[in-house]
């Protein structure tokens, strides 16, 4: 009996998992340059000094799509869309280097620039810093022109160049904060042939349409696995009854 009991647990934890990673997907349906969760099952063999009979089910968020998303022209001059596999060099809350596709490129008031959520943008001398300006703009090579405050428009100046980077060769993994790192620790090289297209943003990927679907199908394995959960409790009981000795 211990073995439905124990199966079905398992897979009651895989259905909760398989509903956060969704839900997560979901939750940022609407962020730019967002990679969907993959969530992924696995068999965890039982370790012990017998043979190894059972496994349990783990689903667990194994990689990310790297679908790309659509790219939508803004005409904001701080919104960037990278092209092919390029991603964009922050820097994480943790103070390490990470890597995103996030183009909605914000000025604090400080004139550091950051992504959308608040990242530093990494350039080649670090965080990249702008002084006052009337104006600035992003070439698709990622350079970042401004015209000081009160100079000449026609008289721009490069300030800094946004770091990009290719992870063809490379393996890379998303982490829980929606950052991709390189897998094992480390860095990746600059690639100075990646591009940007400027002045639009790309979608997020995640269909909120599949994702509702796939949320009802975990819905109902977790209604099943409850069920047989039910069944196992009634067959224990009915076990137990027959057991009795009589008064």
């Amino acid at each position: 009996m211990d073995r439905l009991i124990y199966t079905s647990l398992s897979a009651l934890r895989g259905a909760m998992s398989r509903q956060t990673a969704i839900a997560n997907n979901l939750a940022n349906a609407q962020t730019p340059g967002f990679r969907a969760d993959l969530a992924g099952v696995q068999a965890l063999w039982l370790q012990g000094g017998g043979l190894e009979s059972r496994a349990l089910a783990s689903e667990e968020v194994l990689d990310a799509d790297m679908t790309p998303g659509a790219v939508t022209a803004t005409g904001r001059d701080l919104d960037v869309a990278l092209k092919g596999d390029a991603l964009l060099v922050v820097q994480a809350r943790d103070g390490e280097e990470a890597y995103t596709r996030r183009g909605d490129l914000q000025l604090s008031d400080s004139g550091l620039l950051t992504t959308g959520d608040g990242l530093p943008v990494m350039g080649a001398q670090g965080p990249l810093i702008l002084p006052p300006a009337d104006q600035i703009s992003i070439d698709e090579q990622g350079r970042v022109w401004i015209v000081p405050e009160g100079g000449d428009p026609k008289q721009q100046q490069e300030i800094d160049r946004l770091r990009l980077v290719t992870p063809a060769g490379s393996d890379i993994a998303k982490g829980l904060d929606g950052l991709f790192r390189a897998r094992g620790g480390g860095t990746l090289p600059d690639d100075p042939d990646a591009r940007l297209v400027t002045r639009s943003l790309e979608g997020s990927n995640v269909s909120a349409t599949d994702a509702l679907v796939e949320m009802i199908e975990a819905s109902r394995s977790w209604d099943t696995q409850l069920k047989l959960l039910g069944e196992a409790r009634e067959l224990d009981t009915s076990s137990a009854e027959l057991m009795r000795l009589p008064a």
